[in-house]
């Protein structure tokens, strides 16, 4: 298997196109919007760094010869006054967000209590909202984003996933060391913030080398148990039936020996960026190698399922001295997918499939 990025849409188990093939292709692959549109219409809502990183100009001209328009959402305003969207991308917090969109949207489970919000519904039925508030705000708690995981308990012929040994410290410094021998976590420890709502400060981690050090951690925590993994990891990226694979250096592996040298607490502000790429470094081919497919597809097929998202990414390590033993030490809403290789034939494609089924449901 080659060191690049593997796409793999595990729909259907075929391989993506190469970026030059598609690019010489003017007719899409699927058919055209909505006969009352000229465009596909997506209504984004986003933060200004989301934008710069996401909407990057190859792909809004790639989207426009495809038949989708990108259009801001203002959030001053009622969103049954804006649009129509066939489509709402968002990724924002805060109550005021949920409350604009779950007054004007349909999601499972949901109930509307006014004659506005019924009155938008019939009007349009058709919106896909990308994806559910309640579904999203599962992921911003660490605690419970590896939950789904866990109880997975995902083994078959291509490995095993699971997650790290781990604990919650939401308070009281003083306590971890106890808590984490109680809990057989073995040093050292990776200490994560409890709260990942994509801020700089839900992407800091801290390594605790010893049992000292683990007072010196600002709760509220996540505690994992560090696994060496040969210094990558993969980043696993999911665009509704698609995934697609890459390399990112990672924190080296730590012996025993080191250990007992070593005291404190290290610090690092991000460990995993696109300027940190393994793809094309030259590797250890058992470091290297990508998880099987058969693995992530069926990993990403089931999460999809629990989690009720379609846009996420997974961070997979590989317990170094084995080929089959995977851990998922991390799960992200709408991550960079501006650092994803391909990102805007990728996303296009998956935006056009989510039109052309509403069409096929309001043709039946």
């Amino acid at each position: 298997m080659g060191l690049q990025g593997q796409i793999i849409p595990y729909k259907n188990g075929e391989k993506e196109e190469d970026d030059d093939e598609r690019a010489g292709k003017e007719i899409s692959p699927f058919p055209p919007p909505p006969l009352h549109s000229k465009f596909a219409v997506v209504g984004y809502a986003l933060t200004s760094k989301k934008i710069k990183s996401f909407l990057k100009p190859k792909l809004e001209g790639l989207a426009r010869n495809k038949g989708i328009l990108f259009v801001a959402i203002d959030q001053n305003r009622p969103l049954s006054d804006q649009g129509p969207f066939d489509i709402v991308l968002h990724k924002l917090t805060g109550k005021e967000w949920r409350q604009i969109l779950e007054s004007a949207c349909t999601f499972p489970h949901y109930e509307p209590h006014d004659m506005i919000v019924e009155d938008y519904r019939r009007t349009h039925p058709e919106v896909t909202v990308l994806d559910p508030p309640d579904a999203i705000q599962h992921l911003h708690n660490r605690q419970s984003m590896l939950q789904c995981v866990a109880d997975m308990n995902l083994s078959n012929s291509y490995g095993k996933v699971g997650i790290p040994k781990q604990i919650v410290i939401k308070k009281d410094a003083s306590s971890i060391p106890g808590a984490v021998a109680k809990a057989g976590l073995m040093l050292p420890i990776v200490a994560k913030p409890l709260v990942a709502d994509g801020s700089a400060k839900s992407h800091e981690l801290s390594l605790a080398y010893d049992q000292q050090s683990l007072k010196k951690l600002e709760p509220p925590l996540v505690l994992q148990e560090f696994v060496n993994h040969g210094g990558v990891m993969f980043k696993v990226y999911i665009v509704g039936e698609t995934i697609k694979v890459v390399r990112r250096f990672s924190l080296p592996d730590v012996c025993k020996r080191e250990l007992s040298n070593i005291a404190g607490v290290f610090r690092f502000p991000r460990v995993s960026c696109a300027a940190a790429s393994a793809d094309n470094a030259d590797l250890d081919p058992g470091v290297a190698e990508l998880p099987p497919r058969p693995l992530l597809e069926k990993l990403a097929r089931e999460l999809c399922r629990r989690l009720g998202l379609r846009l996420f990414n997974l961070d997979i390590i590989r317990e170094h001295g084995t080929r089959d033993r995977f851990y998922v030490i991390d799960i992200n809403y709408f991550p960079g997918y501006g650092k994803m290789p391909e990102y805007e034939h990728i996303f296009t494609d998956f935006l056009l499939s989510l039109v052309q089924n509403q069409y096929k449901k309001k043709s039946t």
